[in-house]
This record gives C-alpha cells, structure tokens and sequence, in this order.
C-alpha cells in the first residue's frame, strides 16, 4: 500500500477560474492563451482542458480535470479515509490498520495514523502530518471546492460522506467541511467544546468556558487542540469560516 497522505491532496489546490469578460478585455494575454492551449500540448495534454467553457463561459486553470477530481474526492470525503468529524486529515485512517512499511538496509521504517501526539520522540513529540487536521490545509481545500464549483456548476455533485448515497455539489461539499471544522470551537448539545476535550476548567468554568485558544493543529478523530495553542496566523481562518456560513 502506498502512503495516503494530505500531499496527494494538494493538486486540488492548483485551480482558478478566469472571468470571460475579463479575460476579453485583456486581449494580449488571451492571444497568448490560445497560442499556448494550442502550441504546447506537451504541457496540456495531461491537465484539465483549459478551453471548454463551463458556468458562465468560465475557464479553468487547473492541474485535475472533472474525471480526476472525482477520483480524488472519493478517497478525501471517505470517513474511513481523510473525513473526520472536524474536517479533513492530514493523514488516512486507512493507516490505522494498515501502517504504511519501507524496509531498507535490514531496518523497518514505518507510517502510521496518529491523529494528535506522536507515541515515539523521534519526530519532537508530535504526529504533526501523520494524522491531525491542520486548518491552513483545510482552507485551502474549501476554497479549491469553490473554484471548481464556479466552473463546474451545480450539476457536478458528489457523494459526501463517500458511500452515504448523499449527493452533493461542490460548494455544499465546501461548506459541509467547514462546518466540521468549525464544530472544534462550537458547543455540542451537551455544552461542550471539542476543542477542549475533558479540561475542566475549560469546559465548565464560567471564567474559563468562552475563553477561545487557537491550537496549532487538531486531534483527527475527535477534535482536541493539540500543539502550541496561540495559532492565531492559520487556526484563527475558523473566523472567515463562520462568516461564510453565517453562524
């Protein structure tokens, strides 16, 4: 088995859509357009087609085409792969069971989930891209879902979760995973919030219970912050997530 990892994942970041108004206003970079779509199929032949229009007449800059990005959403909105209540992994859960084994020189060299801290210190401590769920990573995905969805349209759906029968389109999917990431911070029926896990103080104290801390990256299966807890530079994006959805 390969390694089933967040930098398969990454392609999908590779995406804009351009305008055609704006597009046809900039005549010199359109000529060049054509010329390219045209001329270097040594370069295009293995990306999504950059001259068929979709919604709007837009066109798509991107590295997946349609056929590709549904391969891909099959295995990230799999729960038992990349969909966590909170979001998306860093790493498969498929590692749970199936750790990923390299022998090399006599030694065994091994990946495996772990979705909060690392259980050796080889590594400072931490599981880091090993299985946590990472908010800049996160973002980055809703908003490649956005992108393809302004040129796919709402009749491209997917099935989210993977093997749910629910048929989605791409900026439901978007908007599915961002309330996930936001349910880290948000109370649950109970009152409590995943974030803080079984901290006390944290949960239950009227002192301590609306203080927020934005924690470095979160634990991939039930949302615990884990890490330094101050990353306000990435973690703090919760806060453009919860304005898009209006919460």
């Amino acid at each position: 088995m390969k390694v089933r990892a967040m930098v398969g994942l990454i392609p999908l970041f590779a995406v804009e859509t351009l305008e055609p108004e704006i597009v046809d206003k900039l005549s010199g970079f359109k000529r060049r357009l054509e010329w390219f779509v045209d001329n270097r199929r040594d370069l295009t032949q293995n990306v999504a087609c950059m001259r068929t229009p979709g919604r709007g007449e837009r066109r798509l800059l991107a590295i997946v085409d349609r056929d590709k990005l549904r391969r891909v959403l099959k295995v990230m909105l799999d729960e038992q792969e990349f969909l966590s209540p909170y979001g998306i992994r860093a790493l498969s859960r498929v590692h749970l069971e199936q750790p990923y084994r390299l022998h090399v020189n006599g030694m065994e060299h091994r990946v495996d989930y772990e979705p909060a801290e690392s259980s050796s210190g080889l590594f400072g401590g931490n599981s880091n891209w090993r299985g946590p769920i990472w908010f800049p990573v996160n973002y980055l995905i809703i908003e490649s879902l956005q992108k393809f969805h302004y040129y796919l349209g709402d009749d491209y759906k997917v099935e989210c979760p993977t093997g749910s029968g629910n048929m989605m389109t791409l900026w439901e999917v978007a908007a599915e995973i961002s309330r996930r990431l936001s349910r880290i911070f948000l109370r649950d029926a109970g009152g409590r919030r995943p974030v803080y896990g079984g901290i006390e103080k944290f949960q239950a104290d009227p002192h301590w219970r609306d203080l927020l801390l934005f924690h470095e990256y979160f634990h991939g299966d039930d949302g615990v912050g884990v890490g330094a807890s101050h990353q306000t530079g990435w973690t703090g994006l919760v806060a453009k997530l919860l304005q898009q959805s209006g919460v």
